[in-house]
């Protein structure tokens, strides 16, 4: 199937026949001022995933099961016993910090841990 191009000049064309919605798919291609322009004109760019075109994928956010992940992470403990969360939570913490420096929020950061842990299912 052909793909359509957007320029700036048919962004501007659109909003001006009161057009309010642009629905961007594969077919279609816009250059970086068609871009732009709609931002400034507020048409709204809808993609056929509902998300902006340049949002990263994320899986923990979108609904990934905590059983999908928590495979990967048991994989290494094979018979052994696995670390309670309190160590775990104190050895990740440590590390991130020792990576990250002052530059982390230390309660932010605590609650990441936390939740993660909880998400894996960790005793």
């Amino acid at each position: 199937m052909p793909k359509t191009f957007y320029t700036e000049r048919d962004i501007e064309d659109l909003a001006r026949q009161g057009v309010r919605s642009l629905v961007v798919d594969d077919n279609a291609v816009l250059t970086d001022l068609a871009y732009e322009k709609a931002r400034q004109l507020g048409l709204e760019l809808v993609n056929k995933n509902d998300k902006p075109p340049a949002a990263p994928e994320r899986p923990y956010i979108a609904g990934a099961s905590p059983a999908a992940a928590a495979p990967a992470v048991r994989a290494g403990t094979t018979g052994a016993v696995p670390p309670r969360s309190s160590d775990l939570r104190k050895r990740v913490y440590d590390a991130v910090v020792a990576r990250l420096g002052d530059s982390v929020d230390p309660k932010l950061l605590d609650t990441i841990i936390r939740r993660v842990l909880k998400s894996i299912d960790t005793n």
